[in-house]
């Protein structure tokens, strides 16, 4: 039962730290058509003018990604983007802001001063990933997209969430957090289209009702908090799939698209 109760505390707190980073962007986008969450979900999906996709990671010197998270990563985006040129990750060890708490607003700031290039750069699209040292400002928060192309997780949160048992590890925990964030840039759950398939947890807009998505909402009870147990998601589930499916045929209307084919 410990264990249990350690894996829904962590995946309560992954997702409840990126709720707050979409609600932010979309509430407050900045000006310089950075766009939300899902924003960049059309240039993903499909190939008319992206031809390949870099992911860009920039990590503070100790807080390199997980080779499985990076094998993940392109595994997960190769599943549903459409990309002939390939799907690669760029690593850049990274001297970041001497920051110790992090703020949406400092995400953006940050993001912009050290990305190496736009998202949309020619045929390739470029999605953006920091990883710093220090806490989101809700210490309980482990990673937030907060705009069309850029994303954040806290591999300080990430490591003091894996309890004494390692179950589940922090490198389970931070491939969950990747993929879920990737998640929300892909705009699930409706954040940029309304699906056809009722999967949506009403109580926590843009996350999965089903505990076997990675986009899955893990609900506090009154007492104990979220019950979850097995192995954390990493990946999409049918219902996730099926809506990146219609959003690339045009089944489903994208909205607030930086690139429309």
């Amino acid at each position: 039962m410990r264990s249990a109760l350690a894996v829904a505390l962590v995946l309560s707190m992954l997702l409840q730290g990126c709720l707050s980073g979409v609600g932010g962007a979309i509430d407050d986008v900045v000006p310089e058509r950075r766009g939300i969450p899902g924003g960049l979900a059309l240039a993903c999906l499909m190939d008319d003018t992206y031809t390949s996709m870099v992911v860009e990671i920039d990590h503070a010197p100790n807080r390199a990604p997980e080779a499985s998270t990076v094998d993940l990563l392109i595994e997960r985006l190769d599943e549903v983007c459409t990309k002939p040129g390939g799907i690669t990750v760029d690593l850049q060890e990274t001297e970041f802001d001497d920051l110790a708490t992090w703020t949406a607003d400092d995400v953006r700031r940050v993001a912009l001063e050290t990305r190496a290039a736009p998202p949309q750069d020619g045929d390739v699209l470029r999605w953006h990933i920091l990883m710093p040292e220090g806490t989101y400002d809700d210490e309980s928060v482990l990673g937030v997209a907060v705009n069309a192309a850029d994303i954040a997780i806290f591999g300080e949160s990430i490591d003091a969430s894996e309890n004494i048992l390692r179950r589940p590890s922090a490198e389970e925990i931070e491939n969950s957090v990747a993929v879920h964030e990737v998640g929300h840039l892909l705009g699930l759950v409706n954040a940029v289209y309304e699906s056809p398939r009722d999967h949506e947890d009403k109580e926590h807009p843009h996350h999965s009702s089903n505990d076997a998505s990675v986009m899955y909402w893990a609900v506090e009870s009154s007492s104990l908090g979220a019950i979850f147990t097995g192995s954390l998601p990493d990946t999409f589930d049918e219902d996730d799939l099926a809506d990146l499916a219609d959003l690339k045929s045009g089944a489903i209307q994208a909205t607030d698209q930086l690139w429309t084919p």
